[in-house]
């Protein structure tokens, strides 16, 4: 029976560094990955499809046809769903991961501009809340459990 109250202590005093704890934090960045990066892959495929609501801009530095930036999106939010629920499950990787590829997508959603500004604007606000969020989580739970 004593080795029975002592198994969770001892997980708690030892965390492995592959699945560590999520906070509310961390949750929501999750749920924020998975709603944008659903959005970008509604973004990748209406680019693909060749939308009438998008804007033709001419002389554009980074000027690439419709269909290849929504390939971009498309890829990139699927990407971005993946590892959003990788880190739902707790995975340390994945956070560094998710700060990565929200990374990604706030530069990609931020060359888009031109094309569907407000979407682009909205869709860059939340990758950089999400890399906020996966960084602040961290460094929360790193604090809780040097105080455990």
């Amino acid at each position: 029976m004593a080795s029975d109250t002592a198994g969770p202590r001892a997980a708690r005093a030892n965390p492995s560094p592959t699945h560590a704890p999520t906070s509310g934090i961390t949750v929501l960045a999750a749920s924020l990955m998975i709603f944008g990066g659903a959005m970008a892959i509604l973004e990748g495929i209406a680019a693909i499809s060749k939308d009438a609501i998008f804007l033709a801009t001419r002389h554009y530095v980074f000027e690439f046809s419709l269909a290849g930036w929504g390939w971009v999106h498309l890829i990139l939010g699927i990407v971005i769903v993946l590892a959003g629920c990788a880190v739902l499950s707790g995975a340390l990787w994945a956070r560094y991961f998710g700060v990565a590829v929200a990374g990604l997508g706030a530069i990609a959603n931020f060359l888009w501009i031109p094309y569907y500004p407000l979407w682009a604007m909205v869709l860059v606000a939340i990758n950089i809340f999400i890399v906020w969020a996966l960084c602040t989580g961290m460094h929360r739970e790193a604090d809780e459990a040097l105080r455990a």
